[in-house]
């Protein structure tokens, strides 16, 4: 079996889609080290016009588009290719792109999700979503979960994580992680915390541009400036895992989300979340976390309060995120998931 990758973000992005790619890739190698890979970094008329020739002639199986996209040739070349599909969020949130952006996304994410031999979404959702506004047939779709990176399945030991947490905030806080943009829905998270009495810091991971300056701007407004810590340089992730660890809460009550990494990545930490009863959370959280709608800011202010001043339930929460974590998003079980998939595609 010889397996072609578009690798381009797995060499050049180092957040959600190339830990996706690095991860599933790794994966491979290591329970089906009998696969072939080829991972290919082409510029980008190569990748969309040339790419399933390249395959072809290199004697690949499959080329399987890891990020949303497979290149243009595939028909031409008669290679059989698998795309992943990650979210379709220009259709979902278009508020949130550009009109030419969202031109780009549906000549190459939409053509790739109707062309591909086989498309994997990373939840239900997301694959209810293709169906919706791509019209691909459900045979032709599965759904096979995103893994995580390796070391969040070790946890880390607490006096270790404090001392990494200690280089940036030295104090008790509640974490949200994530791009900040009008999807991920900080402002709302803001609103919930300004309304806490008792408030240990609010720590945000990530980083975003307009988005970012409103919720600044709120901040200021409410004098929670020495209260909200925002990190945009956080890409390592031990340090990411050390926050997981230490955190009292992790906020992640986003509007959308193809699958809600952070809320595995935390689940697998022990750490207590409070995040969307929509789109894909619900499946990437399990019982074990206190839903919310991501527009009740009343209630999320609420689920904060709770938490802070009921230990228990903290522990409790934590313990049966991590059961819904480790029993759906095993790493062996996904991967081989995925490899029964390529070896159906290639066999029919």
């Amino acid at each position: 079996m010889k397996i072609a990758y578009d690798a381009k973000r797995y060499y050049h992005n180092h957040t959600g889609l190339g830990n996706y790619s690095r991860t599933l890739v790794n994966n491979i190698a290591t329970f089906y080290p009998d696969v072939e890979t080829l991972l290919y970094d082409k510029k980008a008329l190569s990748r969309t016009f040339y790419l399933g020739h390249k395959a072809k002639a290199d004697g690949c199986d499959i080329i399987h588009g890891l990020s949303n996209e497979l290149p243009r040739d595939i028909i031409k070349a008669g290679i059989k290719s698998i795309v992943t599909m990650h979210d379709v969020a220009w259709r979902t949130f278009p508020a949130m792109y550009k009109p030419v952006d969202r031109v780009i996304y549906e000549w190459k994410y939409g053509w790739s999700a109707k062309h591909a031999t086989h498309v994997i979404c990373i939840s239900e959702s997301t694959k209810r979503d293709v169906m919706r506004f791509y019209n691909v047939p459900e045979e032709r779709i599965s759904v096979i979960y995103q893994p995580v990176q390796k070391l969040f399945y070790t946890p880390m030991d607490k006096f270790e994580a404090q001392a990494i947490v200690k280089k940036y905030v030295d104090e008790d806080f509640i974490l949200t992680v994530g791009s900040i943009n009008e999807r991920k829905n900080l402002l709302g998270m803001l609103k919930a915390y300004s309304r806490q009495d008792m408030r240990p810091k609010f720590v945000i991971i990530g980083n975003g541009r307009a988005y970012r300056k409103k919720c600044e701007e709120y901040i200021a407004g409410k004098g929670l400036k020495d209260r909200v810590l925002i990190l945009d340089n956080i890409h390592d992730g031990k340090t990411l895992q050390a926050f997981y660890t230490y955190a009292k809460i992790l906020l992640y009550p986003s509007f959308y989300e193809g699958f809600g990494l952070p809320v595995v990545e935390a689940a697998l930490q022990h750490c207590p979340i409070i995040t969307s009863n929509v789109s894909s959370l619900p499946e990437a959280a399990g019982a074990g976390v206190i839903q919310t709608a991501p527009n009740d800011i009343r209630t999320m202010a609420a689920s904060i309060k709770r938490l802070l001043t009921h230990p228990q339930e903290c522990q409790y929460l934590g313990i049966k995120a991590y059961e819904h974590a480790i029993s759906h998003f095993t790493p062996q079980i996904l991967t081989e998931q995925l490899y029964k998939l390529y070896q159906s595609i290639i066999e029919n």
